[in-house]
């Protein structure tokens, strides 16, 4: 019966994954110091409800078709703008700390844009090496439909020394509203297929040993 539930576990787990969760590798160092170049991470398919602070991966043909990952820093409604006198990023006239930015790298150029309902205006960890909305001011604003979201970034997975899950960041949380977003079910998935995997192996494992101390029982009163 345990190692039953344990195939449960691990399958079920790991099949979820593998519906749900799709793996990118990054390309660029866009994302730096958040994401390294080579590493791997797993993205949530769709996106599901994206908002502020969210990493995202995302193709807009406007921007020349290729598949990119920036970070949500506006959503449709806000009025994003750079900089106030800490030179910090503002949304909606509150100026946000993003502890993911180097703070020797904050924004430069000013600009203000107001984001459409169905748009994201998207920026680069990275912020002296990042082509982003900031970059396409001439085109919508710098913004890109929601709809081109493929995919939502929840985990790195590769190298195992940076691996680990992404948490929700509380940069934007001064701007309150509506805009942020939940957690999928990548974290509590990865948690039964390791306590599946681990049932399977603790279970047979002491099988195994049982059954060794019965063929020594046998032997000794033989």
């Amino acid at each position: 019966m345990a190692i039953a539930l344990g195939l449960v576990l691990l399958l079920g787990g790991f099949g979820l994954i593998a519906v749900d969760y799709t793996p990118y590798r990054i390309p660029t160092a866009s994302m730096s110091p958040t994401l390294q170049i080579g590493d791997t991470v797993l993205a949530r398919k769709g996106g599901g409800a994206v908002g502020r602070g969210d990493v995202v991966v995302f193709r807009d043909e406007l921007w020349g078709g290729a598949v990119m990952v920036k970070r949500v820093v506006a959503v449709g409604g806000d009025t994003v703008a750079c900089c106030d006198s800490g030179n910090r990023l503002t949304v909606n006239g509150k100026a946000v700390d993003e502890p993911y930015v180097d703070e020797k790298q904050l924004q430069g150029a000013a600009f203000s844009v107001e984001v459409p309902a169905g748009r994201l205006f998207l920026m680069g960890d990275n912020r002296l090496g990042s082509l982003d909305s900031r970059t396409h001011l001439d085109v919508a604003g710098g913004t890109v439909p929601a709809a081109d979201v493929v995919a939502r970034v929840e985990a790195t997975v590769l190298p195992l020394g940076r691996a680990g899950m992404f948490g929700r960041t509380v940069a934007f949380d001064a701007v309150g509203g509506p805009g942020t977003s939940g957690r999928g079910p990548l974290e509590p998935a990865a948690c039964a297929t390791v306590a599946g995997a681990a049932l399977i192996v603790v279970t047979s494992g002491a099988g195994a040993v049982a059954g060794l101390v019965r063929r020594v029982r046998r032997r000794a009163t033989a």
